[in-house]
């Protein structure tokens, strides 16, 4: 009887201790994917410029990504001030571009505690032209935004985003070729220019878009760094580079 009531106890004590150690792997997973599912902030290196997409779905791939490479390359340039380019949306949720990809974005601007923004990019998406203008959560953060940005740029209908947010009021702005007019009739006190590809007043650059916002990227590189650095970036991009050739205005203030 002894010997049951010893393989009894032993028995309730493998099984407490077995169950223990399920309790404890339980644990250790379920740490393990909260480790792995936490947000990863992108590493942003000092002494350069922090250089942010405003990106929200709908967005067009060319008018992020032409920008994008332009200033990420800037990173392989030697004794430069090179950028740190991220992304930033309303959202932690996967953005659809316009095109179907879907891009993570770096920041929550509604949440996350964000770096100093020395440059905001605002690509052009979906519905710049109606729905997104009454977002005034997007467009009180790109107020915010600019008043510490060296640059605030735009290219194709994410001027109408600036237009919105007040930015454009006293300077001279372009936007895509064919949403010219539209501008005009939404925002009549406006300087809007035709038949040029970009255009510079101030801290503002705003572009036609598409595959001229990489003119756009590359000027504003070439103001920074001069000619050499923007023809080899542009090189590094199969561009071919000459600021003379496209059809620009700067406001000389």
């Amino acid at each position: 009887m002894k010997h049951i009531i010893y393989i009894l106890a032993l028995s309730l004590i493998v099984s407490c201790s077995t169950s223990e150690k399920k309790e404890s792997l339980k644990t250790d997973e379920v740490q393990t994917e909260i480790k792995e599912n936490k947000k990863q902030f992108p590493k942003l290196e000092p002494n350069r410029y922090n250089v942010a997409f405003l990106i929200m779905d709908g967005v067009y791939n060319t008018e992020l990504t032409a920008p994008f490479d332009i200033f990420q390359h800037t990173i392989f340039r030697d004794s430069i001030k090179a950028m740190n380019v991220f992304t930033v949306a309303k959202t932690d949720e996967p953005i659809v571009t316009f095109e179907g990809m879907r891009i993570l974005p770096d920041f929550n601007y509604t949440e996350d505690k964000l770096p100093k923004i020395d440059i905001l990019v605002v690509p052009s998406a979906e519905h710049h032209l109606d729905t997104d203008l009454d977002d005034q959560v997007m467009i009180d953060f790109v107020k915010r935004v600019d008043k510490e940005a060296q640059f605030i740029t735009s290219h194709c209908d994410g001027a109408f985003v600036l237009a919105q947010a007040g930015l454009l009021d006293h300077v001279v702005s372009t936007t895509f070729p064919s949403d010219i007019d539209t501008m005009r009739k939404r925002f009549p006190e406006l300087d809007i220019r035709k038949e040029v590809l970009f255009v510079h007043d101030g801290k503002y650059i705003t572009s036609a878009g598409g595959a001229k916002s990489f003119e756009a990227a590359l000027y504003l590189c070439e103001y920074l760094y001069g000619k050499d650095i923007a023809k080899s970036l542009a090189g590094g991009l199969v561009i071919d580079w000459k600021l003379g050739e496209v059809p620009h205005l700067i406001i000389e203030k």
